[in-house]
C-alpha cells in the first residue's frame, strides 16, 4: 500500500476552466466527483419534460494544446459529441444538428493538456510486461503510470432550448490518473479518453435531470449503450455522424500502447470539417 500511495501524487489535477461561449455562467454550483472538478446548473423539471435533442459539433480552439495536429483535435471533439450521442440515446430521441428539437447541446473545449509520449509509451511497455506488481499478497495490484506527462481536459457545455434559454450548463475538468487511464504512445491519448468521461458525465446531467457526482447506486449501462460502446450501431441515425467507437480494437490498442489515431476513424467521411 504505501508502493500505492507514492504514485498517487503523480494523479494530473486540472480545474473546471471557465470559457466564454456558454450562454450564462450564473448560478452554476460547485459539484465534485471523486477525480472531477465541476460547476453546473440544471433546470431539472424542464429538462426532463424534454423529449429531443441535438448536438452542436464540439469547438476545440487551436489556441488550446498547440502541440496536437489538426487531426489529433478533431479526434478529441468527435468523441466528445460521440459519447454524448451514445449517453442521451438512454432517454432522448436523438435528432441531426440541422433538425429542430427541444434541447441543443453545445460543448467547447477549454483546456487541455498533451500527454508526454515518451512516459505513455514506457508505461505501456512496462504494463505489457507483467500485469501486477508482486507484493507477496493476495491483493493484486496493478501496475501504475510513469507519474510525468499527464494530460488533462477541461469543457463547458451547455443545453438550450429552442428559444435559445439555457436549461443545463456544466464546466468540468479531470486528469489523468496513474492507475485508472490508459498510457497511449500519443499527444492525444489522456484528452481522447477523458473526452468520453465528459459526454457520460454531461449525458447524464441530461438525462437525469441531476448531477452525476451524487449518485449512491451504481450506474448500471443500458444495452443500447453497451452495444454502442463496443462499435455496434447506435440507437439513433444521427450518431452515425461520429464514427463507430473502435470497440474491440479499440480496447486492444489500449491496451499495448497505440495512439488513438490508430484505432478510431473519427467521424464518418461526410460530417468531417
Amino acid at each position: 500500500m504505501l508502493t500505492v500511495a507514492t504514485f498517487l501524487p503523480g494523479c494530473a489535477t486540472v480545474p473546471a476552466v471557465q470559457g466564454n461561449r456558454l450562454s450564462s455562467y450564473e448560478g452554476l454550483t460547485p459539484s465534485d466527483g471523486k477525480l472531477t472538478k465541476s460547476r453546473l446548473m440544471v433546470r431539472k423539471e424542464q429538462v426532463l419534460t424534454a423529449k429531443t435533442i441535438n448536438i452542436a459539433p464540439t469547438v476545440f480552439p487551436s489556441t488550446i494544446a498547440p502541440k496536437l495536429s489538426g487531426e489529433q483535435r478533431t479526434l478529441v471533439a468527435n468523441v466528445v459529441n460521440r459519447a454524448l450521442c451514445i449517453s442521451l440515446s438512454d432517454r432522448f430521441q436523438v435528432v441531426m444538428p440541422h433538425e429542430p428539437a427541444d434541447l441543443t447541446v453545445r460543448a467547447t473545449v477549454t483546456r487541455a493538456t498533451e500527454t508526454d509520449e515518451i512516459a505513455a509509451g514506457a508505461s505501456a511497455a512496462a504494463s505489457l510486461s507483467t500485469s501486477f506488481i508482486d507484493m507477496g499478497t493476495n491483493v493484486p495490484i496493478p501496475i501504475p503510470r510513469i507519474p510525468y506527462g499527464l494530460g488533462d481536459l477541461a469543457i463547458e457545455a451547455e443545453a438550450v432550448d429552442v428559444a435559445g434559454r439555457q436549461q443545463a450548463a456544466m464546466l468540468w475538468g479531470r486528469g489523468a490518473g496513474v492507475f485508472f487511464s490508459s498510457p497511449r504512445a500519443s499527444r492525444a491519448s489522456d484528452a481522447y479518453e477523458l473526452a468520453s468521461a465528459f459526454g457520460d458525465d454531461f449525458g447524464h446531467l441530461l438525462v437525469k435531470g441531476e448531477t452525476p457526482f451524487k449518485s449512491m447506486g451504481i450506474n448500471i449501462p443500458t444495452w443500447q449503450k453497451v452495444n454502442s460502446n463496443i462499435g455496434l450501431a447506435p440507437k439513433y441515425a444521427a450518431c452515425e455522424a461520429y464514427g463507430r467507437a473502435p470497440g474491440i480494437a479499440g480496447m486492444a490498442g489500449a491496451k499495448i500502447g497505440l495512439p488513438p489515431e490508430w484505432t478510431d476513424n473519427g467521424p464518418r467521411a461526410s460530417a468531417k470539417p
